[in-house]
């Protein structure tokens, strides 16, 4: 048995394993990277739903709500009940787009986790100098 196959099949056999476990770690971070998709997803859409529901009612509710104000007032001060409802409406819409901004701020970056292993892959395979 010449002496040159022996290392020659170790390093075959090595980089073949070195080469399934890249493998393996790329299939997990692919797997990882697409259930945050998937996360992602789910709550975007509960969110709408939230979001058109919540809309429709209030909508209807603070028309209601207004029809009722101006009606109330329509023989006395018709003027300043339309303004005051009027003003009312600006600052609640006003008052939800501003709270959207900071949720969106708060919510966690799309692939945060993925992104993390990854660094921590990155680090793990430097060379280290000792």
């Amino acid at each position: 048995m010449p002496t040159g196959e022996r290392p020659e099949r170790g390093l075959v056999s090595s980089l073949r394993a070195l080469g399934a476990t890249v493998a393996q770690l790329a299939g997990t971070r692919a797997e990882l990277a697409l259930v945050e998709l998937g996360e992602m997803a789910e709550r975007r859409k509960r969110a709408l739903v939230f979001i058109i529901v919540g809309s429709v009612f209030l909508a209807m509710g603070l028309l209601l709500a207004a029809f009722f104000v101006v009606a109330l007032f329509w023989d006395t001060y018709r003027l300043a009940a339309i303004a005051g409802v009027t003003l009312l409406y600006l600052a609640i819409g006003v008052g939800t787009l501003l709270r959207l901004r900071a949720l969106e701020e708060a919510s966690p970056k799309p692939f945060e986790a993925t992104l993390r292993e990854l660094s921590l892959d990155r680090e793990m395979l430097r060379p280290r100098d000792e």
